[in-house]
């Protein structure tokens, strides 16, 4: 089959290889002698493979190997109590493997993929979607009627973060950089939307009647500050990231004088043992897809052999929507 390989490590614009290579056999890594077969034909683009082409990614598998973690496709082989069968259009997780025409899955890292969504769509599905639900309702502990801030909200997982948001019924304020992202955070379903080059704190505040009760951070940065300051009291800022390449540091005396706080997100490696959770918030995003709240915006495509422009798109931070590879 035809794959990308990481074959050095010398970033995105020449670490890789399109290479021939035996298919993978109907085994994964999370669940020896049991995976579920995918013919892919879309495979999702993430910051996570922009780090792995320099090695600087916590999952750090031997040279070669073909990255991505994200698939859609259609199913070519199964389990026989999975509960997904030969023929099935899914999406799925895959961890590695997922810039190739046949990836294998966890059975419970693969969910049917909706008919309301195509192939583009589903590659965006699990990994960044999952991400929001864990980060905003198991770790922030959102609440309807709450409102969240989310910044870097044009991206693979700002906008994904905007569309859960409202599906757990909490009033969504996005921050973008030009006019560009700021189309597409109204495409995900912003209600409010600020710059990050103008007073995007004060107005929060003022939005929100004094300060917002969640911040969702896959950026950090000099922003990070200014995002305690407008959290309201017993507010909570969400870490799921460092997009901006910095990690910022706080003072704990903000989080005493006002009860706030500053909250990790990791999903994948909390997830990675938890067959059921993954099942759970599958299931929890079923529905928001069936009420058309959740539907992945799809930002740049690219041919299997173009991956490197794909991961330039995010590494230079030009990315809005989720970053997809066309494979079949």
């Amino acid at each position: 089959m035809k794959a990308i390989q990481i074959v050095d490590l010398s970033g995105p614009a020449s670490a890789l290889a399109l290479v021939d290579v035996p298919e993978p056999e109907p085994s994964h890594m999370l669940t020896p002698g049991a995976g579920v077969l995918v013919d892919v034909h879309c495979a999702g683009v993430s910051f996570p493979e922009v780090l792995q082409t320099r090695g600087e990614y916590q999952i750090k598998p031997p040279l070669p190997f073909i990255p991505g973690s994200e698939v859609s496709g259609v199913v070519r082989s199964a389990p026989a109590d999975a509960e997904v069968k030969a023929g099935d259009r899914v999406a799925a997780f895959c961890a590695l493997g997922g810039f190739a025409e046949t990836a294998v899955a966890p059975e419970f890292f693969v969910m049917k993929l909706d008919a309301r969504l195509d192939f583009a769509q589903g590659a965006a599905l699990i990994l960044n979607y999952h991400t929001a639900y864990f980060a905003l309702k198991l770790r922030g502990r959102l609440e309807p009627g709450e409102t969240v801030l989310v910044h870097g909200a044009a991206g693979g997982v700002g906008t994904a973060v905007l569309q859960v948001a409202r599906g757990l019924g909490a009033h969504t304020i996005a921050v973008v950089s030009s006019d560009e992202k700021q189309h597409v955070a109204r495409q995900a379903g912003a209600e409010h939307i600020l710059r990050s080059d103008g007073p995007w704190r004060e107005e929060a505040k003022e939005i929100s009647g004094g300060g917002v009760d969640v911040v969702l951070d896959p950026v950090g940065g000099e922003r990070f500050i200014d995002s305690l300051r407008c959290l309201r009291e017993n507010g909570r800022l969400v870490v799921v990231g460092f997009t901006a390449g910095s990690i910022p540091e706080v003072k704990v005396n903000r989080l005493l004088l006002r009860n706030l706080e500053v909250i990790g997100a990791g999903w994948g490696a909390y997830v990675m043992g938890k067959p059921q959770l993954n099942r759970d918030i599958a299931k929890a995003l079923q529905a928001m897809i069936e009420n058309g709240v959740v539907a992945p915006v799809v930002g740049e495509r690219f041919p299997l052999a173009q991956a490197a422009q794909a991961l330039r798109a995010i590494d230079e931070r030009r990315a809005v929507g989720k970053v997809v590879l066309d494979v079949r």
